[in-house]
């Protein structure tokens, strides 16, 4: 399973402390990244203004994900030790998922699926489109 980048950096919305993406290495649309914008691996390491932006923040983006996409559930995950820096991944659960079981362990599955499978001009199409309707829902709803 390579780290192939599938399509040109798709932004959600950046803000001052962090910049949220649709994933580039798999194609399932709404696995969102939320990373700072500054360069840090834990979330011990948080600013007074990103600690304020945070929380509210994430739960702005899990909102939009389930008015605009209809996405019902989520993960979210955050690893102190990638060589990414700080980020949280939502990601979405879809119900073609279903067939590889809702545990943790289901999501490695479903990745390399989605890597194998879905990297289709239909498939790019549906996450540009789901991108697209995110942005403009935030937009709208910018405090």
């Amino acid at each position: 399973m390579s780290d192939k980048i599938l399509f040109p950096r798709e932004t959600v919305l950046v803000t001052d402390h962090f910049d949220i993406h649709q994933d580039r290495e798999i194609p399932i649309p709404g696995f969102l990244v939320m990373a700072t914008t500054r360069k840090i691996a834990s979330i011990c390491e948080f600013n007074t203004q990103e600690i304020e932006e945070f929380l509210p923040l994430l739960v702005k983006v899990r909102g939009a994900l389930k008015e605009v996409l209809h996405i019902n559930n989520v993960y979210f995950f955050q690893n102190e030790d990638s060589t990414h820096g700080f980020h949280v991944w939502i990601f979405p659960r879809h119900p073609w998922m279903e067939r590889f079981g809702r545990k943790i362990q289901s999501v490695r599955p479903i990745m390399e699926y989605a890597k194998e499978s879905m990297g289709d001009g239909n498939t790019i199409k549906e996450i540009k489109e789901a991108i697209k309707k995110l942005k403009e829902y935030l937009i709208k709803r910018q405090d």
